[in-house]
């Protein structure tokens, strides 16, 4: 029997394109299971369209409510194993011939005999450990069997703060995709949509600023190598107010739409550090972002189960998301900071990584707020988020709600850190240096209310010792702890 390859929006590049016969699905209730980003639906329905139209004859394309209407009662389909657990469920249970999945760089039966090694003993799962197998395995930036330059990360030579004084970074625009008729079928579809009930969208529309083809993922991957991979390493973790790209690749969601390969945009990337084009640390930085963290959620995703996400409350945090996030209403937050990062997701359906780390999760994390709402919240309100990307990112590292698995700390910092990071701060109507009165920086005194409401639970992490040390010391602990029970400005 002929098969015929069911596609997901995950998997709408050539990598997924053997030749045959392929199905793609478009289901409205997809999009309104919750609120979502316009940007993020505008995207997936973009890129579906997009690649039905490249494949021409070779494509059975639906447009449906549900995807049950297309696939149910079929015995002539095929799929690379889904990325997410839901959808693994639902073609596992009708009986649909699931191939291994493609797309990243280490594969899952690579990943699980890793892991069983690496934890033999009692020990834990560490990136840096899966980092250097892969580079091992793969010969990426590999001299023999020892790291290009004699060491495996150059974390010391990146992450400086933006220079100072300075509003942009000075890179030129990166590359925009142009919209087509595509898009203005996308976008009058989405209004129909929205004005009849069937979804909830929120955030800014358009124009549409990530790729949604093969073709436009490899134009915004060269404009990345030519224009920004030079000076990504150095301002890695910088954020400055009119700059909302900096250095980033912008390649997230290209890449989880399957567009681009994670190998072919590493060896790029290295090609232009062994051409003299690029520096190491920049190089071994951005790499390490694509094979080691971007595989490691990836992985996992799957080894820590689909109760994961739901199964641990670590630090007793219950507060339903506010208004500001829900809505992405920046008019409703006076710190610069968080206005500024609210405000450019509202606009982009985006922001980069210690944008999503050091401000939004931060902030979520001194207010405890439920961690699954917001691991939710970030798949739906981001252009790159997917069901396996944000629990090890969100539930994990940011808001330590499984108690250490992904990460050993809670990446909790005051305004100091975004002072020196950053330009948010100038200008801003709260003083990092202060922590009580009219003029308390948020961040600031919420980082000490943050420690007093989790001291018990913390109290055994010796990674927190120092601070909660510091935390006794506080002759006004009290009053700041007060005062943050009762902030209303933020």
């Amino acid at each position: 029997m002929t098969r015929t390859r069911w596609l997901f929006a995950g998997q709408l590049g050539p990598a997924f394109d053997d030749g045959g016969r392929m199905l793609i699905i478009e289901a409205r209730s997809v999009f309104g299971r919750r609120p979502m980003h316009r940007a993020k639906a505008h995207l997936i329905l973009s890129a579906l369209r997009h690649r039905a139209r490249e494949l021409g004859d070779r494509v059975e394309f639906h447009q449906v409510q549900r995807y049950a209407e297309v696939v149910d009662g079929r015995d002539d389909l095929e799929v690379i194993d889904p990325t997410s657990w839901a959808a693994r469920r639902f073609v596992r249970r009708r009986g649909i011939e699931v191939l291994p999945s493609r797309g990243f760089v280490t594969s899952e039966t690579d990943f699980a005999a890793w892991a069983e090694r690496a934890t033999s003993g009692g020990k834990r799962l560490l990136l840096e450990d899966f980092y250097r197998t892969a580079r091992e395995r793969t010969g990426i930036l590999m001299r023999g069997d020892q790291p290009e330059g004699g060491r495996w990360n150059y974390d010391a030579d990146n992450r400086n703060p933006p220079p100072r004084g300075a509003a942009r970074l000075g890179l030129p625009e990166p590359w925009w995709p142009r919209e087509d008729d595509i898009d203005d079928e996308v976008r009058a579809d989405l209004d129909r949509w929205q004005r009849d009930g069937h979804v909830t969208l929120v955030g800014d529309d358009g124009p549409r600023r990530f790729a949604a083809t093969r073709a436009e993922a490899e134009h915004a991957l060269a404009d990345f190598l030519e224009s920004r991979l030079g000076d990504f390493g150095t301002f890695e973790d910088a954020m400055l107010g009119g700059d909302w790209t900096m250095a980033h690749s912008l390649l997230s969601a290209p890449l989880n739409l399957g567009l681009l390969d994670p190998l072919e945009v590493v060896d790029a990337a290295v090609a232009e550090y062994d051409a003299g084009r690029a520096p190491l640390a920049g190089v071994e930085g951005f790499t390490r972002q694509i094979i080691g963290w971007r595989d490691y959620v990836w992985h996992l995703y799957w080894h820590l189960g689909e109760g994961y996400r739901t199964g641990t409350n670590a630090l007793g945090a219950h507060t339903p998301l506010p208004p500001a996030f829900r809505e992405l209403d920046p008019a409703l937050v006076e710190s610069n900071c968080l206005r500024e990062t609210l405000d450019g997701m509202r606009r982009h359906g985006w922001a980069h990584h210690i944008q999503r780390l050091m401000v939004l999760g931060n902030w979520a994390l001194q207010h405890g707020y439920d961690p699954v709402a917001l691991n939710d919240w970030f798949v739906d309100m981001f252009v790159d988020g997917t069901p396996w990307v944000m629990p090890a990112n969100v539930i994990g590292m940011s808001q330590h709600a499984d108690g250490g698995v992904v990460a050993t700390k809670p990446y909790a910092a005051g305004g100091a850190y975004i002072d020196r990071m950053s330009d948010y701060c100038s200008g801003c109507a709260f003083n990092p240096k202060v922590r009580l009165g009219e003029n308390a920086c948020p961040f600031t005194a919420g980082y000490w209310a943050f420690l007093d409401r989790v001291e018990p639970r913390i109290r055994g992490n010796h990674r927190m010792a120092q601070p909660l040390a510091g935390l006794r010391r506080l002759a006004d602990r009290e009053a700041v702890v007060d005062q943050e029970r009762h902030r209303e400005r933020w």
